[in-house]
């Protein structure tokens, strides 16, 4: 048998036998719950300590439930184990109970979710898993999100994510597409599929490994590189401070262009915005550069026909005709 939890810290071992009772005589609220996971992030000591409480209630359960079957030990009344325990080591005994069991449960497995995401037109989201990982979601973005005790994937079928994983190496996280995927244990980089073929990654922190098509191995990224996948083929670059930043823009709601093929350019904001945006074959590798506010597309269209030699045609139906001006 394993002996009862020890710290060189008394009030962290106080709070690991408060949080301990209260998980097995009440039932937390949402704000109890978030200062709970607050505590345990401070530092890996604390969910150690209160994990050893529950291996210390593991281990007591087989010699416990025998001398119970004996006769020889009468567990306390249900009301005492309801009382908040001031000692760690009454805590550690308390939780050899039925309740303390469950509560090794919730501790040693960790939560498992299983949703699907979305986002309509012109809006994104942010939120946060339920393993604490963070994720923001541009828009008509779809996401499928499946996390067990034995792994975290998301399935991107479309749109453009920001992850900023929290790090579990026993559980690492995969991203997967279309087009492609990257796998982390954690670290913060975002995905865009455009189609079943396009494929683009951008790390911001950490490495992480990513996958393009049907690649056999992965490809290693760092913080800065950016892989764009297409039938054209492969690239990998290293951004600067300044072009990561605007790679992921559109978190702050403004979209970057710095050379960008006009049709290119296009096709990025009528994805956005669910509108149909079409340009003519002489127009459509005029190149623009800029920044522009990603929510509002007449003021993009009307800056265009400013900066270049374009004419726009709005249709009654929302569908734009970008087309190059006679006199050009």
């Amino acid at each position: 048998m394993n002996d009862r939890p020890r710290t060189l810290d008394p009030a962290a071992d106080e709070q690991a036998s408060l949080w301990a009772a209260r998980l097995e005589g009440t039932t937390l609220s949402a704000a109890d719950r978030n200062a709970l996971d607050a505590w345990l992030n401070e530092t890996p000591v604390h969910r150690a300590l209160l994990s050893s409480y529950c291996q210390f209630s593991a281990d007591l359960e087989q010699p416990l439930a025998a001398l119970v079957g004996s006769g020889a030990v009468a567990l306390p009344a249900a009301a005492a184990a309801h009382r908040w325990f001031r000692s760690p080591f009454i805590a550690g005994a308390a939780l050899a109970g039925a309740a303390g069991l469950a509560l090794a449960v919730w501790l040693l497995r960790p939560p498992t979710q299983t949703a699907r995401l979305s986002t309509p037109l012109a809006q994104r989201q942010s939120l946060t898993l339920v393993d604490g990982t963070r994720v923001e979601l541009s828009a008509r973005t779809s996401l499928q999100v499946e996390i067990s005790r034995t792994g975290r994937s998301v399935r991107l079928a479309s749109g453009e994510a920001f992850f900023a994983v929290r790090k579990d190496a026993a559980r690492p996280f995969l991203v997967e597409t279309p087009a492609g995927s990257v796998r982390v244990t954690g670290t913060q980089f975002d995905v865009r599929t455009d189609a079943a073929a396009d494929f683009e990654v951008t790390v911001s922190e950490g490495t992480v490994q990513a996958r393009p098509g049907r690649a056999t191995a992965p490809v290693t990224l760092t913080a800065g590189d950016q892989l764009s996948a297409n039938p054209a083929g492969l690239k990998v670059r290293s951004l600067s401070a300044a072009e990561l930043q605007d790679a992921l823009a559109w978190r702050q709601g403004q979209i970057v262009f710095d050379g960008t093929p006009l049709r290119e350019a296009l096709a990025r904001l009528a994805r956005y915005h669910g509108r149909t945006i079409t340009v003519a074959p002489e127009a459509a590798n005029l190149r623009v550069g800029a920044r522009f506010n990603l929510d509002d597309l007449d003021e993009f269209l009307a800056k265009l026909e400013e900066v270049l030699p374009v004419r726009v045609t709005r249709s009654a139906d929302g569908s734009v005709q970008v087309n190059l001006r006679p006199d050009a």
